[in-house]
């Protein structure tokens, strides 16, 4: 006695139910990943291009119990104002100042000191970050 097959004879009824669902999920997947190269690589363009000032806090300095002074050095694209935002926090970590500072000059470097006020002594001086506008 011989067992019978249950398999279909090949090429007679086109393509299996399971043939078009891999087919339909390899198209969906592929799209799906050159979207997410896209966005990734728009992010990093964004991250790393976008921003046209950038600076650094050198030194600072407790000058009272009512103001901190800053050394800044900003990086910006020759031309192009800006403004970056300080904030000076306590020994307790509670934020004490915060100010925006411009930076209008033509120059690409700029060192300056500013003077941040504050409602108590600071013990900080932390840069959170610049804008251009």
């Amino acid at each position: 006695m011989s067992t019978a097959s249950t398999r279909l004879p090949e090429g007679r009824y086109g393509r299996s139910a399971d043939q078009r669902a891999d087919r339909k999920l390899k198209v969906v997947g592929g799209v799906l990943g050159v979207a997410l190269i896209a966005l990734i690589g728009w992010f990093g363009y964004d991250y790393v291009g976008g921003t046209g000032i950038s600076a650094q806090v050198i030194s600072f300095k407790a000058v009272s119990d009512g103001a901190v002074e800053a050394h800044l050095e900003v990086r910006k694209d020759a031309g192009v104002s800006g403004y970056c935002t300080l904030r000076s926090q306590n020994a307790e970590g509670v934020e004490v100042g915060r100010a925006d500072f411009r930076f209008g000059q033509d120059s690409s470097r700029v060192d300056k000191v500013v003077t941040l006020r504050t409602t108590a002594r600071g013990s900080t001086a932390e840069l959170l970050g610049c804008h251009t506008g």
